[in-house]
């Protein structure tokens, strides 16, 4: 089962550094460059057939334009998003109490920038194994926002 994460981050350099890592891994992933790009920002509520997940694991950066990634997260939350639960990764190079907080409370794991991609393989690691191995990913394409495997 190849498993699929979601990158978000205006950085090009970070987004595509982090992506060549979890393709490294195995992965499958689709890089979006913002918040904006994820189909649920459009849509008030999660368009995914009911049996199916738009990734397995979702790292995004924090702090971008028009919305940050803890604002992406709570609206996925609140949309009906059934990927990735339990599998979200915040990476920020400042954090508020206020933030911190947030994350907490969304169930998502946060890392500092400059991360230590070690910390971010230790993560994935030890939250591979929640992923049903009888699960299905949507297959969709993100148009000429996001960039594929």
């Amino acid at each position: 089962m190849q498993l699929r994460a979601i990158v978000i981050d205006d950085d090009e350099a970070c987004r595509t550094l982090l992506a060549l890592r979890l393709r490294q891994r195995g992965y499958e992933v689709i890089c979006l460059p913002g918040p904006t790009a994820c189909p649920l920002y459009k849509d008030a509520e999660c368009s995914c057939p009911q049996d199916e997940v738009c990734g397995d694991f979702l790292l995004t950066d924090n702090r971008m334009p028009d919305m940050s990634g803890l604002e992406l997260i709570e609206r996925q939350t609140k949309g009906g998003c059934k990927g990735m639960v339990g599998q979200k990764a915040v990476l920020s190079g400042t954090w508020s109490q206020e933030d911190l907080r947030k994350a907490q409370g969304l169930g998502c794991m946060v890392f500092d920038k400059p991360y230590h991609a070690e910390a971010i393989e230790t993560w994935l690691d030890a939250r591979e194994k929640f992923i049903p191995s009888d699960r299905r990913l949507v297959d969709f394409s993100f148009g000429d926002e996001g960039e594929g495997s």
